[in-house]
């Protein structure tokens, strides 16, 4: 596998989400559709909390810093309204994420992990998982901004 391909990919398909986040206001954090049980605030923060998690666990790049408490609380708290928050803690997913793809070889993505989440996969299954999964939230948010209150 190409890692250059691989960054292109997975850039790409993160489109879905970040195309949105120019557009957000503060008002937009609290939405939710009908029932739903999440907020757009809360899967912005979702989002980016997956994301740290992949590029510390999944991939080893040193240094990264994540308190997923998406994850930990499994449910949204109505605690994730502060849009400039939310904003520079997707970015530094982002940057975070670049940086554990950009540091594997191509050699690297035939190499197996194990997590607890989701089995043994290779390093390659696990990006198709994490771009499945950004892209899987960018479009619930995109129908909760168009259609939730």
């Amino acid at each position: 596998m190409d890692t250059n391909t691989l960054i292109d990919l997975w850039q790409e398909a993160r489109t879905r989400f970040s195309n949105q986040l120019a557009n957000l206001t503060e008002a937009d954090m609290t939405k939710r559709l009908g029932s739903s049980p999440n907020s757009a605030g809360f899967l912005l923060r979702h989002i980016a909390d997956v994301e740290l998690l992949f590029a510390k666990n999944v991939f080893a790049q040193p240094g990264v810093q994540v308190h997923a408490k998406t994850v930990i609380a499994r449910r949204d708290t109505g605690e994730w309204t502060n849009l400039e928050e939310l904003l520079e803690y997707q970015q530094y997913a982002f940057d975070c994420l670049q940086k554990a793809i950009l540091a594997q070889s191509d050699e690297d993505w035939q190499n197996e992990i194990h997590t607890q989440e989701f089995g043994t996969k290779t390093k390659a299954e696990a990006l198709g998982r994490i771009v499945s999964h950004t892209a899987y939230h960018a479009g619930q948010m995109a129908i909760i901004l168009k259609y939730g209150v």
